[in-house]
């Protein structure tokens, strides 16, 4: 593959079985940098799995996975952060006895070098990688508007509250490219309002590329520039959301639920 000219994001042909379970059939798609691309279709399509694939937490049966050109199939969950790909989960991860401070600067460790040696002799480029990882925590606590809450334990707060903390740990690394899992899950209407500005804010502002699942999809086709759609496994479809939107396959197996 032409590095030069490769999308940010390239899945060619991947496919996974779990035992005699097609988890993903044969999926192919790409993301191009400074796009937000939604990635849609009912619950068991394989969009999880699809994530679990690009962070590298399953192992693919075939294909393969290219990011700014280069394949990560080879790499160990532990290289993707520091790769500049970051990534929020559906069910929460986060230390709930930690303050949010401490959570967001746990964002950063990808990209420290820091290890037990050198903080118990207290090198003093220590004390300023840490004083910068403080400064950058507070900042993105600040833009994400938790600054009220940034001493708090994660545990004492409202769940919308903690989806923030989670995408600010996960900005926290400098991404590239953001996998977001069901981020409007849980959220109320104004809270999903909101996270529609934040995202676009997020890929303009910040320059980072996002890949999100969703099934909220009013959020989905207001947020995206293309959209993605998977059912069993297999890709049915792929297009602007208003082709998506009139799309036969998408209609039968997905928005035709009423979930629309």
């Amino acid at each position: 593959m032409d590095g030069s000219a490769a999308p940010l994001l390239a899945v060619e042909n991947v496919s996974l079985s779990f035992g005699g379970i097609v988890a993903l059939d044969k999926v192919s798609f790409g993301v191009e940098e400074g796009q937000i691309v939604g990635l849609i279709g009912p619950n068991g399509a394989g969009k999880t799995t699809l994530f679990n694939c690009l962070t590298r937490l399953y192992r693919v049966d075939e294909g393969d996975i290219h990011f700014q050109g280069k394949s990560i199939l080879k790499l160990p969950p532990h290289r993707i952060a520091p790769l500049g790909i970051a990534r929020t989960f559906q069910n929460l991860a986060l230390f709930d006895k930690m303050p949010v401070l401490e959570n967001v600067m746990i964002g950063m460790h990808s990209r420290t070098r820091s290890d037990f040696l050198s903080n118990a002799l207290r090198l003093p480029w220590v004390g300023r990688e840490e004083r910068a990882m403080m400064d950058r925590a507070t900042e993105l606590i600040s833009y994400l508007g938790l600054e009220p809450e940034m001493h708090r334990r994660v545990t004492d707060l409202p769940f919308g509250t903690m989806k923030r903390v989670e995408l600010a740990r996960a900005l926290a690394g400098s991404p590239k490219l953001l996998l977001l899992d069901e981020p409007a899950s849980g959220l109320n209407h104004k809270e999903v309002e909101d996270l529609i500005g934040l995202i676009r804010e997020i890929r303009d502002q910040r320059k980072v590329t996002v890949l999100l699942v969703e099934h909220h999809m009013s959020l989905v086709m207001q947020v995206s520039d293309a959209v993605v759609a998977l059912n069993f496994g297999r890709m049915i479809a792929s297009g602007t959301p208003k082709e998506m939107q009139e799309d036969e396959n998408v209609i039968k197996a997905y928005l035709g639920d009423g979930s629309a």
